[in-house]
């Protein structure tokens, strides 16, 4: 029995852990037995416990909790086989071994090579001439059997995607008809030279030693495009110069391309070591031939395996932009409102100011849920004119309205069977308002200019920064349509509710828009950090996320520095205990005098000390508030005996 975890998915990826006896902790803590390096996953997470045979996980109370094969679990047995979800990475819990048959492992040797006994182009192969063959096929002959194989392994080459498996199955139908002992499919990279994926293994499956290859001759048959037979390298005046060949004690060798538009992308590469058993012409004419007929199938399941890798990469990489970030006690309150969303289908109203993440929340549902391999389609209710925004809903017919020239499915019909997200809901005019209720209540719905009911089977997902039902009172919501919105809602907490949560938030930004630009990661200075976690963020995480940026593309320094930030920040009253920089200090200090004197010569007139300062009334407001000025000016004011306060006008 070898228990382990293997990583498909999260920064771990491809890894694979032995899983000790006793406990092992995994967590975003550097000290856990299995450290994570994701933001969606807390600092203990979960602890994996063998005893013996028997191996269970138990979940640590985390913030996003803890998925054996989808469904959240407090202490579950694991068997093999099993899928555990942590966060945003994902394992496969095995404990048997893999009985697929891997490559032995390659090693190349270099030497020179002055000319090979015979060489062969593919369009002189007999076998790629169907007329030559008709014309001199005898019933009984070796031409026969072999076209069997040829037809064998053009149906195997269609029939299989995987890409280790595919060189597997044509090695061994090559291993039937060739007398080769050992094999190797060796595929060039983009540079069309080093061979970025090799698979070898030996005739006899019991054998796991190395499979030599020499170099020499793969370069050559690659370079050239031609192919190589050796029947007695011993006796050739060129191979048996070659030194890789000497080394490896092969008696015949083989090596023919595998090309594709009259390019090399690789080629097979056999050998034997045997006195009795050697290659000939017909095993060239043959072994070319099957490099013609595997040339695009090989090259087809390498782009397909690379576009799989590439597609989960990058799915991961957008999963990990677009998570929640959060230790404070609200944003642990999320999580687990997020994770008992996530096993229903019920309707959700999101609320929340703009910038606190409501879209994120959005996702997260819908990616830990059982529609995560379906769509999630988003529109923002707010960003598309009334006249366009039906038709980007429902779809349109041809014909059903000037400039409609063909059909067009609506966001409805592209979400069906996932999540539709609808952003800035409480913009919706009410005409769309009664169609949206429909969906909700039948689930169906007609494109514009259509007669015909289209159903869906969808989730909705609605978010708005309005009071819907301060709306619903004015009469700009309907009433019926916000019950069927409102079955859960969710409130997303604004930044300035979760300060705890603002180093954590401007660390993850640090890094994500210094590994966007390729350059290493800065502190953030203390200064700074006093200055980020004393505002209030207005715009919330939104406006945290742009200062960062802001900070990384104008900072010069090792660090980020107070004058990095916007002067907003840099306006607000230092929190007790925090230091601050003697030039920011005497330009702040500078500033309230101003406003102060401007205000006492226009007798506690803001427009008129607003036109004496040369600002707007607004931003002199503005100035006031940051600098916390309100309460000074209001005593000021009282002491003098002035009837009309300024207080009055903030």
């Amino acid at each position: 029995m070898n228990p382990r975890l293997v990583a498909i998915s999260g920064p771990l990826k491809d890894s694979v852990f032995s899983i000790p006896a006793g406990d092992l902790l995994l967590g975003r803590d550097p000290a856990s037995g299995l450290a994570i390096s994701d933001p969606s996953v807390s600092r203990r997470h979960c602890v994996i416990s063998r005893q013996d045979s028997a191996v269970s996980v138990r979940d640590l109370d985390s913030r996003n909790g803890t998925q054996v094969n989808g469904d959240s679990v407090k202490d579950q047995s694991l068997a093999h086989g099993d899928q555990l979800t942590i966060g945003d990475s994902v394992f496969v819990f095995l404990i048997h071994e893999d009985e697929r048959r891997k490559s032995d492992r390659v090693e190349f040797e270099d030497s020179n090579l002055t000319h090979a006994t015979a060489q062969i182009r593919p369009q002189d192969v007999l076998y790629l001439q169907p007329d030559r063959i008709l014309s001199e096929l005898p019933a009984t002959s070796r031409l026969a059997r072999n076209l069997n194989v040829l037809l064998k392994i053009s149906r195997i080459v269609h029939s299989i995607r995987d890409l280790d498996k595919l060189q597997d199955q044509i090695l061994s139908s090559i291993f039937e008809v060739a007398p080769a002992e050992r094999g190797a499919i060796l595929l060039t990279g983009n540079d069309g030279h080093t061979f970025s994926s090799v698979f070898a293994r030996h005739r006899d499956p019991r054998i796991e030693r190395t499979v030599q290859v020499s170099r020499t001759i793969a370069n050559q048959v690659v370079d050239q495009g031609v192919a190589v037979l050796g029947s007695d390298i011993q006796s050739s005046e060129g191979l048996g110069r070659v030194e890789s060949l000497v080394a490896t004690q092969a008696r015949s060798l083989l090596c023919v391309p595998l090309t594709i538009f009259q390019r090399a992308i690789g080629c097979i590469y056999l050998d034997t070591i045997s006195l009795a058993q050697r290659f000939d012409d017909d095993h060239l004419q043959l072994v070319t031939a099957i490099a013609g007929v595997c040339s695009f199938a090989l090259d087809n399941a390498r782009r397909l395996h690379w576009l799989e890798q590439e597609n989960l990469r990058l799915t991961n990489e957008i999963a990990m932009e677009r998570s929640l970030v959060g230790e404070s006690t609200r944003m642990k309150d999320v999580f687990q409102m997020l994770g008992r969303l996530s096993q229903s289908d019920a309707t959700v109203l999101v609320g929340g100011e703009s910038g606190t993440g409501k879209e994120l929340a959005a996702r997260a549902i819908h990616r830990k849920s059982n529609r995560a391999s379906k769509p999630f389609v988003a529109i923002n209710c707010a960003a598309i004119p009334e006249a366009l925004l039906e038709s980007e809903l429902f779809g349109h017919e041809k014909g059903a309205f000037t400039g409609a020239a063909t059909q067009k499915k609506g966001r409805l019909e592209l979400a069906d069977g996932g999540v539709l997200f609808l952003d800035e809901i409480g913009e919706l005019a009410p005409s769309i308002q009664v169609k949206l209720l429909r969906v909700l209540q039948e689930r169906e719905f007609e494109r514009l200019g259509g007669t015909r009911p289209i159903h869906v089977d969808l989730r909705l997902i609605a978010a708005t920064n309005r009071e819907l039902q301060e709306e619903v009172k004015k009469g700009n919501f309907r009433q019926d349509l916000y019950f069927r919105l409102n079955v859960v809602h969710l409130n997303m907490p604004p930044l300035r509710d979760r300060r705890e949560d603002i180093p954590l938030l401007a660390d993850f930004f640090v890094h994500k828009y210094c590994k966007r630009c390729g350059a290493h990661a800065k502190p953030i200075s203390r200064d700074a950090m006093s200055l980020l976690t004393n505002y209030d963020w207005p715009g919330n995480v939104r406006e945290l996320e742009n200062v960062i940026e802001r900070a990384l593309v104008l900072g010069i320094s090792d660090e980020i520095l107070p004058e990095d930030l916007p002067e907003a920040l840099l306006e607000r009253e230092t929190v007790p205990g925090a230091t601050e920089a003697k030039y920011h200090a005497a330009v702040k200090d500078l500033k309230k005098k101003l406003i102060m004197k401007a205000l006492e010569d226009a007798s506690g007139n803001y427009t008129e000390a607003a036109k004496s300062l040369g600002v707007h009334p607004n931003y002199l407001h503005r100035l006031i508030r940051n600098l916390e000025l309100k309460e000074a000016l209001i005593t000021g004011n009282g002491s003098r005996g002035n009837s009309k306060t300024p207080s009055s006008r903030l």
